[in-house]
């Protein structure tokens, strides 16, 4: 509750602090003061004007964005040593990118077993922006053995992955817990749910897939955040010199070989 012209540095500084109090990550009290500063700017920018003076806004000094991913056997490892109930999320997820909570709360109502697809909402997700997915093989397999599973219980769940009772939901807090033991006894404490969101951009881009559509499959809305995850390594370094070289090599053998035309073909152009 104040008035735009109340609004100066100072202030700013003093927000800044308890935000920092709270508990706050310098990344989010940025993106606060982004919002801040776009609607002091709108203002100024009108006409008449309905700010007369923007204040410097500070930025606060981000972290690094983590580069955490899972090699294929880094994530079967994990995948090992988890309850079997908590499998079918963690393999979703590996395979889509999609967030923890958008796949803990997916619905039979979601699936197309005859389309082969999975569909979230609109509103339903972080950017509010609803989503189709078409299933691999994988993907196919480990939904029709989930609604195998569900028919076989007799409790007929709308959610794909339920708890063990099969009671609800898998409950984020407890597969937090299951999913921090399985990385320390794989022999990887320190991965993260969200590194299978890495994983999952990067394995797009590396099949060849557009980063378009990618990004329609992983539901990024901004290239910013796609890019992050969309980390450049050694192997994809090695990737483009082998294709390069096969590339430079095929354009050297159509350079080199002659192109053998028959007589008959010679003497029908001109017949």
């Amino acid at each position: 509750n104040m008035r735009s012209m109340e609004i100066n540095t100072a202030r700013v500084k003093r927000y800044i602090e308890m935000r920092q109090t709270e508990g706050a990550q310098n990344g989010t009290i940025n993106r606060e003061l982004a919002a801040l500063s776009k609607m002091l700017n709108l203002g100024a920018e009108n006409t008449p004007r309905k700010v007369l003076a923007v204040p410097h806004i500070p930025k606060l000094k981000e972290a690094n964005p983590r580069k955490g991913f899972f090699e294929y056997g880094e994530y079967q490892a994990v995948l090992a040593q988890l309850p079997e109930f908590y499998r079918g999320p963690v393999t979703f997820a590996y395979h889509t990118g999609w967030r923890q909570g958008e796949v803990l709360a997916l619905q039979w109502s979601n699936v197309d077993l005859q389309e082969d697809t999975v569909t979230l909402d609109v509103g339903t997700t972080k950017n509010e922006e609803g989503r189709v997915v078409y299933m691999t093989e994988d993907l196919k397999t480990l939904l029709q053995a989930q609604w195998e599973h569900r028919k076989a219980s007799g409790k007929l769940l709308p959610y794909i992955f339920p708890n063990e009772s099969r009671t609800n939901r898998i409950v984020k807090t407890r597969f937090n817990r299951a999913w921090q033991s399985a990385c320390e006894k794989a022999g990887y404490p320190k991965k993260l749910y969200h590194d299978l969101r890495r994983t999952a951009v990067r394995n797009l881009v590396r099949a060849g897939i557009p980063e378009r559509v990618a990004m329609m499959i992983s539901g990024h809305k901004t290239r910013s955040i796609f890019d992050r995850y969309n980390i450049v390594d050694d192997k994809d370094l090695r990737q483009a010199a082998q294709k390069i070289g096969e590339y430079h090599g095929q354009c050297n053998q159509d350079l080199v070989t002659p192109k053998v035309v028959s007589f008959s073909q010679v003497n029908k152009k001109w017949v």
